[in-house]
């Protein structure tokens, strides 16, 4: 698969790596567990650039939030007590449903994002978390928002630079929140068809005072869905909000058809995978329906 692959290099720090980079000259491709890179093949790849050694592998508690390394394997996410403790655990569960146990070892979050895959598991949970990107480059570090480096990565934007860290900011606080991931695959070790994740947090009264909602897999990338959110705040959360709620989903929905779905089956799944969630956060936020 990669016979034309002259050389493969372990640098030691960012610096190192991002020089490699540079004298690829578009012919190095930099890896980490390099799950993605097997599966899109590497025809034109001269030179693999191995960052696992490159101090980005770690999860830290900041005052403000959690950094994440990007070549932590989503393994280490699923297993870290101090994921499961945010956003009651959605990253956890999001990064439990990326491919079998054998990926999740080697597959890291950074990965996940870094190939533009608008089906990418981890994209729609760090979407609702207002997550953010530090990516190195020749201009130094500088800090994006998920939803612009997920659509520079989809247009192929960050070829010479590398995502070094996401920052997770700690969800809003209080009492009567819930959060959800849901996914919907062909097998339970396959990509997604359609995944939706989802946060909220409820009043007094039962209305909804502040709304998150995320949709992957059927958009050109993974997409937050702003015009959802906005319905939803003010109103009592009941079965008749989630079902208008999920049908503006599905029209905003802008899905394809390829081998996985038609394009058709995607959006009504996205319906009904946006009701999964909200429902499922109404239940957390001690609401039935």
């Amino acid at each position: 698969m990669f016979d034309q692959v002259e050389a493969f290099c372990r640098p030691a720090s960012v610096p190192e790596a991002l020089r490699l980079l540079q004298r690829g000259k578009g012919q190095a491709r930099i890896v980490a567990g390099g799950t993605d890179v097997v599966i899109a093949g590497g025809g034109s790849i001269r030179v693999l650039i191995d960052i696992t050694r490159a101090g980005l592998n770690y999860i830290r508690r900041r005052p403000a939030g959690l950094a994440i390394g990007s070549t932590t394997t989503l393994s280490e996410l699923e297993d870290s007590d101090v994921v499961r403790k945010a956003a009651g655990g959605i990253l956890v569960r999001a990064a439990a449903a990326c491919g079998s146990v054998a990926n999740r070892n080697l597959a890291t979050v950074g990965g996940n994002l870094a190939n533009g895959s608008p089906a990418a598991d981890m994209a729609t949970p760090l979407l609702v978390l207002d997550a953010q990107t530090v990516v190195a480059g020749r201009f130094g570090r500088r800090r994006l928002p998920l939803a612009e480096y997920l659509a520079g990565a989809t247009e192929n934007r960050w070829g010479k630079s590398i995502l070094v860290e996401l920052i997770v900011p700690a969800p809003p606080g209080g009492k009567r929140c819930g959060w959800s991931f849901q996914k919907l695959g062909r097998t339970a070790a396959d990509i997604s068809i359609v995944n939706v994740a989802a946060g909220l947090q409820i009043d007094a009264k039962s209305r909804v005072k502040w709304a998150r909602l995320a949709l992957g897999a059927a958009a050109p990338t993974a997409i937050r869905v702003p015009s959802c959110e906005q319905r939803m705040v003010g109103r009592i959360l009941d079965a008749g909000l989630i079902a208008e709620v999920a049908e503006e989903v599905s029209r905003a929905a802008q899905p394809v058809s390829d081998v996985r779905a038609s394009a058709d089956y995607r959006r009504q799944m996205s319906l009904v995978l946006a009701a999964r969630a909200l429902k499922e956060c109404a239940a957390q936020a001690g609401v039935a329906i």
